[in-house]
């Protein structure tokens, strides 16, 4: 853990690593993961000296984790292949169900 989290990024970092070692991640991917999603936290909300666009336009983790809930580990939500599909001009998009756009956003 960086030194410069604060107190409650390193309980955060900590309960996600348990977490994912819980659900059968080896200790360096969990390690990763964890890091990875404290760091974005914290850019989004504004404790970061240095953050990436995507880090701060993509949706929190906490927010991305209650839409996974009790799904395991599919893939990026409906909502997200959606709005993909819209950036892209996909055609008939609105009738698609998810495995449909995972499809035809694949190709």
């Amino acid at each position: 853990m960086p030194k410069s989290w604060s107190a409650k990024r390193e309980r955060q970092y900590e309960h996600i690593k348990e977490g994912l070692e819980e659900r059968g991640k080896s200790e360096h991917v969990a390690q990763e993961i964890a890091a990875r999603t404290v760091n974005k936290e914290r850019a989004q909300h504004g404790e970061a000296k240095q953050a990436s666009a995507s880090s701060i336009e993509d949706m929190p983790a906490s927010r991305r984790g209650g839409l996974h809930s009790h799904s395991g580990e599919r893939g990026r939500t409906y909502e997200q292949l959606y709005h993909e599909a819209q950036e892209k001009g996909l055609k008939g998009r609105s009738s698609m169900s998810k495995a449909e756009l995972e499809k035809r956003l694949s190709h």
